[in-house]
């Protein structure tokens, strides 16, 4: 994994075997909308999102980098501009503690491939070496099988359920310290 040492203006983010991640720009609206504007892609949420919600989830990690310095981040493949999905690290207040989140959401026509793991398991790296975080979560629907494998794949066990904004939700987890061994 190559992390960028650049400045925060910098759009590129890190790169993995076949993924570069990059800050989001305003003009990737129609690509997160062509991810979370799918009601397949994003059946374990509590609504499938339009194309304003679209320019608020771009808006809010723009938002992110400025305030905390991460975000989700758009995923493609390496040489290449098409985004295929996001996948970052945002905080989430769980049961009134805050921890560092990996999350991600890709195409549909991208799964299957291992884009969310090797981009999850770039940016859990992000979290623990970059921005100091000691344990870092995952937040999953219980019935989201695909998520539930991507953490288990990289190494995130399975720490408890909580109700997180009014629904059930797995909370995955891994310590720095086990980040290596994983």
């Amino acid at each position: 994994m190559k992390v960028d040492t650049q400045p925060a203006t910098q759009a590129l983010v890190l790169e993995t075997e076949r993924l570069a991640l990059r800050r989001f720009r305003r003009d990737d609206i129609d690509a997160i909308f062509a991810i979370i504007g799918d009601d397949v892609a994003m059946q374990y949420y509590p609504k499938t999102f339009n194309r304003s919600d679209a320019v608020q989830w771009i808006e809010r990690n723009l938002r992110r980098y400025r305030e905390h310095g991460y975000g989700l981040f758009a995923v493609t493949l390496k040489g290449s501009d098409d985004v295929i999905g996001d996948c970052g690290v945002i905080k989430q207040d769980v049961e009134g503690e805050t921890r560092l989140e990996v999350g991600y959401h890709f195409r549909r026509d991208q799964w299957g491939h291992g884009y969310a793991t090797e981009a999850a398991r770039a940016c859990m790296g992000l979290a623990f070496h970059a921005f100091g975080a000691d344990k870092v979560i995952s937040l999953i629907r219980p019935e989201n099988l695909p998520s539930r494998r991507v953490a288990e794949r990289n190494g995130m066990k399975l720490e408890r359920q909580v109700t997180h904004y009014g629904l059930p939700h797995l909370v995955y987890a891994m310590k720095r310290e086990d980040y290596g061994q994983a």
